[in-house]
């Protein structure tokens, strides 16, 4: 049975950067290293649609979560972190483990941040130093609007952080034209390579900001890693044969353009929201992103039991939801540009499976036809 997985992340790595990851590893102190490194920092620079320095980071999304914090801000600085699931509480956790006073903005789950009561909270309860956003929620599979929730930002003089870890290359996201002073995002998302690189994109404005940052970093100090890439370098051993990996799907998605990518995620979306929907099962997230599709359980329905059947029975692994959505939604990741639609008509036949399986009535194959119709709709 051949195993077949749709949670958001690690996503299917395409044939080509295996390969490329086999290949001999570079000494990272070698010149073909400084021109590796020099490559996918510009290649990253068009994902991140962004003329500002791009540093490569050997560590998780995480880290370059952290990194930000402690090269931008200080002691005691005040910030509002926009709250709408598990990893923009993370962005909370972060602040108050370095001292910062971090003020949550709490956004019901399932639903995107509405840039107007931000804009509120900033004149009411200001100063803040940052605010600091997610752009795809992984947790709910909402889009929050980081295009408008910049320009609010930028209007009372906050940094903008954004964590776009697993939105980055599935949605829109144009960091200098939205004021976003610090992006950031994982290898393991829609740049398809395996886990373990973070890139973290810095504007001339928090540039300034770092210089009279008063936080401790080491291993993760920015501006260590700027001046070690300024030589073709970085400042710790890399994770070369993930970075060769890396220059291959850039290359790829070059080859492809920007534009086609997005719409590549946001076709797989549509598939796979019209085989839910035609189940009669409802949508999570309310400003839905095209990373995943998030879906509540029908009463009745035990989700961790339901993913269960589906694994076992199908070799196809769907994310549960998670904290106190766990059993209560799933999560359909369609997050990659290497995914065709007919890879999700496999994630709906066994959704249909599993809710068979557990007792919820439907006319077999109504998903997977309205998934089907779709397809042939917009092929």
């Amino acid at each position: 049975m051949k195993a077949t997985n749709f949670a958001p992340g690690p996503t299917p790595v395409p044939d080509r950067v295996v390969q490329k990851m086999s290949e001999p590893v570079l000494t990272h102190r070698s010149s073909e290293f400084s021109d590796l490194l020099r490559q996918v920092t510009a290649d990253l620079k068009h994902v991140f649609q962004t003329k500002n320095d791009v540093l490569v980071l050997t560590a998780s999304g995480s880290g370059a979560m952290e990194a930000a914090v402690v090269n931008l801000l200080s002691p005691g600085d005040r910030v509002l972190a926009v709250c709408g699931g598990k990893f923009g509480g993370r962005w909370i956790e972060l602040c108050e483990t370095f001292g910062l006073d971090a003020l949550p903005f709490d956004v019901e789950w399932g639903r995107a941040a509405d840039p107007d009561e931000i804009d509120r909270v900033l004149e009411e309860k200001g100063p803040f130093e940052a605010v600091l956003a997610t752009h795809s929620e992984t947790s709910t599979g909402v889009l929050h609007d980081i295009k408008v929730l910049g320009r609010v930002a930028r209007s009372h003089g906050c940094y903008f952080i954004v964590d776009a870890i697993s939105g980055l290359g599935a949605n829109e996201l144009r960091t200098d034209d939205w004021h976003v002073d610090i992006a950031l995002t994982g290898s393991q998302k829609a740049l398809m390579i395996p886990p373990g690189l973070a890139f973290i994109s810095v504007s001339e404005r928090a540039w300034q900001g770092i210089e009279r940052s008063a936080l401790p970093s080491y291993y993760l100090n920015l501006k260590r890693a700027k001046d070690s890439f300024e030589k073709g370098l970085t400042p710790y051993t890399p994770a070369v044969s993930l970075l060769m990996g890396l220059a291959e799907s850039l290359g790829m998605m070059k080859e492809i353009g920007l534009e086609e990518i997005y719409r590549i995620h946001e076709r797989n979306a549509r598939v796979t929201r019209a085989g839910v929907a035609a189940l009669g099962l409802e949508l999570f997230a309310r400003r839905p992103s095209n990373v995943l599709t998030s879906v509540l359980m029908p009463p009745g329905i035990d989700g961790s039991a339901l993913l269960k059947t589906i694994k076992e029975d199908r070799g196809v692994t769907i994310a549960n939801g998670m904290e106190h959505y766990r059993g209560k939604a799933i999560r359909i990741a369609h997050l990659g540009y290497d995914i065709a639609p007919s890879d999700m008509l496999v994630a709906i036949s066994a959704l249909e499976h599993g809710l068979s399986r557990h007792g919820y009535e439907f006319e077999t194959g109504t998903g997977i036809a309205a998934a089907q119709r779709v397809i042939l709709e917009t092929s």
